[in-house]
């Protein structure tokens, strides 16, 4: 799906959007971890934090970091791999679905809406 928007249009849209997020009662999440939560709900898995961090780019300790905060608001679960119990698998939740789609909703609205 392409979007015909020009580099103003674009920033416009994300502008208004992010600063609807910043005034609901969420979570204020970082870029990188609302990346990771995007890779985690909308990539298929399984993902690893070897795996988050391959895919970004970032190092291992920075995925760790964005998965306490995530792990601390019930948006991403942490689960022992059953085939390597050294490994851990992360999975979505109820609560980060929900997160995913209201901002989802946000960045529909903001693309409604007329300058």
């Amino acid at each position: 799906m392409a979007l015909d928007l020009g580099t103003q249009q674009a920033l416009h849209l994300w502008h208004r959007a992010l600063s609807d997020s910043v005034r609901r009662d969420a979570p204020d999440l970082s870029a990188r971890q609302m990346a990771i939560m995007m890779t985690v709900y909308m990539d298929s898995g399984p993902h690893t934090v070897r795996g988050l961090s391959a895919g970004l780019n970032i190092s291992k300790p920075a995925v760790t970091r964005a998965l306490d905060r995530l792990g601390e608001l019930d948006f991403v679960r942490r689960i022992k791999d059953p085939d390597d119990k050294r490994s851990v698998l992360l999975r979505p939740s109820v609560p980060g679905s929900v997160f995913l789609t209201d901002f989802a909703e946000l960045i529909v609205k903001a693309g409604q809406t007329e300058d």
